[in-house]
């Protein structure tokens, strides 16, 4: 079984085109993204990069460092790097690990249990190294998502959901469908009425169970 939400992702020792970290002593007190990709010098995956690299004030904005993963080495990802850079027009700053050995893959369950990807291996044999993580400050998995190698990532999503997860991180609130940042929220059924309004303020009652307001500051 792979990770779930709300648990502590492991402290996995991570070699990267930065050097040598735990997971944990990497994340600090920021929020983290991790990004996985079946192999360095691939169309999507330089396009995917491409955009995490032009959106660098974002994740700064909202404290939040990016981390990517592909099964190459760190040579590899150095020289894969002067092609995302090419193709995105602006620097890419943050860390790759080189899973080489898939122990990350693994750790994390990214790949079937048997996978063995022979010399030579190319991005189809590790498809299903597809997946998005997003962690909280306490190191526990908040969101995942996981895609098919055709279809490329939409990281206003990632931003989107990134919003969300740190709008209700330890506040009684969710957000509706297709909720951006500043529209109204849901208050958590944990909060009667009075209890609402006394935290809230001003809540709308659409239906018994689904009562709004305005984004808390």
């Amino acid at each position: 079984m792979g990770i779930r939400i709300n648990e502590v992702m492991p402290n996995l020792e991570l070699e990267t085109d930065q050097g040598t970290f735990m997971l944990h002593d990497w994340i600090g007190d920021s929020w983290a993204i991790l990004f996985s990709h079946p192999k360095d010098f691939t169309p999507v995956c330089t396009t995917e990069f491409g955009a995490v690299a032009q959106l660098v004030d974002e994740w700064a904005k909202r404290n939040t460092k990016v981390i990517g993963l592909s099964v190459d080495g760190v040579e590899e990802h150095k020289e894969w790097k002067a092609d995302i850079e090419q193709y995105a027009e602006a620097p890419a700053t943050f860390p790759i690990i080189a899973d080489e050995s898939l122990a990350v893959s693994k750790a994390l369950d990214m790949l079937p249990a048997n996978a063995y990807l022979p010399d030579g291996r190319t991005a189809a044999d590790s498809a299903s190294v597809r997946v998005v993580f997003i962690i909280s400050p306490d190191k526990k998995l908040q969101l995942s998502m996981s895609y098919p190698m055709s279809v490329g990532r939409n990281f206003a999503e990632v931003l989107r959901a990134l919003d969300a997860l740190q709008a209700t991180y330890g506040v009684p609130i969710a957000t509706p469908a297709n909720w951006v940042q500043g529209q109204d929220v849901i208050v958590a059924l944990s909060l009667d009425d009075a209890a609402a309004k006394e935290k809230f303020g001003e809540i709308d009652i659409k239906l018994p169970y689904l009562r709004t307001t305005k984004q808390p500051k």
